[in-house]
């Protein structure tokens, strides 16, 4: 997959199959998108293209407003893209000026006359253009004027429901992560730096590796005690991630703090990524730390036990 920082960077020479969106999550709706787009482009001789925005349109057309959290980073977003087979990636610069461009000059000008669009996949619910004013009845009228095919995918579903990047943020914020993982198709993950934390962790036999998160964007689950994978220096681990304010420390920093399993090494400074598996409880604040360590006694316990049920059925450890 070839990965352009602007449409004007794509070559004018490919006759493209194209969608387009912010694509967050790159959820199994937005997979089947993209795999139809591949069978079209392989019918067709034409080459598919994903074209997206960054930052986020409403990050931009709403400064004042930056609570919208988002499922992956550009960095993410390109790793899980590369994994659906599709040749071409855009990251289009969103602009004020940009978000101005009516929806009838978008399509001439942008997609048929630079990226030589042949033929258009969009979702059930695409608009696109100034305000979202361009609806599916005007691309239907647009494709006939400007000589490209159109075609709409329907809702995707998991267990009746429809998939959508919106549902899934919400299920992370309530710290349902074994749903949102049957949405994306994958686990959520972090990717973030680790750093010198208050080390009370080793006092009680429980070393973590402190992240820092360095996307402002890049959501969070809910507070809370989770089983994690865990890779570093290119290797796996298991182990219990806590999100929150470590009450019983009377830390009202927020953090995140990933107890690895069978590890002691230093890794200050180094790259991790963890992905969800599960959420276990709530963050709790105890007594005294010997009441907090008996609790992360049994907070490893039941982790082992729900990995060792998780690796008797999908084989996870191999």
């Amino acid at each position: 997959m070839k990965v352009y920082h602007s449409i004007d960077q794509f070559p004018s020479d490919i006759k493209s199959v194209l969608t387009l969106g912010t694509f967050d999550g790159v959820h199994k709706g937005h997979k089947y998108v993209l795999k139809r787009m591949n069978e079209i482009a392989k019918n067709e001789v034409g080459e598919s293209v994903l074209l997206t925005f960054y930052p986020h349109p409403r990050h931009v057309l709403q400064p004042e407003d930056q609570k919208l959290k988002l499922l992956n980073t550009i960095d993410e977003k390109i790793k899980e893209l590369e994994k659906s087979g599709i040749q071409h990636f855009i990251i289009h610069e969103f602009t004020k000026d940009f978000s101005r461009t009516k929806s009838v000059n978008f399509i001439r000008d942008l997609l048929v006359n630079k990226l030589k669009m042949k033929h258009m996949v969009v979702g059930y619910d695409h608009h696109f253009g100034r305000n979202r004013e361009g609806s599916y009845n005007e691309l239907k009228e647009l494709s006939e004027l400007y000589n490209f095919k159109l075609e709409q995918i329907p809702p995707q579903d998991e267990s009746e429901v429809t998939v959508s990047s919106t549902k899934i943020r919400k299920l992370l914020s309530n710290g349902s992560v074994e749903k949102a993982n049957a949405y994306l198709g994958y686990n959520y993950l972090i990717n973030g730096i680790v750093v010198k934390g208050n080390e009370i962790g080793r006092t009680i036999a429980y070393p973590t590796a402190n992240i820092l998160i360095e996307n402002k964007w890049k959501l969070i689950p809910c507070d809370g005690v989770y089983i994690v994978k865990v890779f570093l220096k290119n290797k796996q681990y298991f182990g219990m991630l806590n999100i929150g304010n470590k009450p019983t420390l009377n830390n009202s920093k927020h953090s995140l703090e990933v107890h690895i399993f069978d590890f002691s090494d230093d890794v200050y400074d180094s790259d991790i990524k963890v992905e969800f598996l599960k959420r276990i409880r709530d963050e709790k604040q105890f007594d005294s730390l010997e009441d907090l360590q008996g609790q992360l006694k049994i907070d490893e316990n039941n982790c082992k036990i729900y990995l060792d049920v998780i690796n008797e059925k999908n084989n996870v450890f191999d």
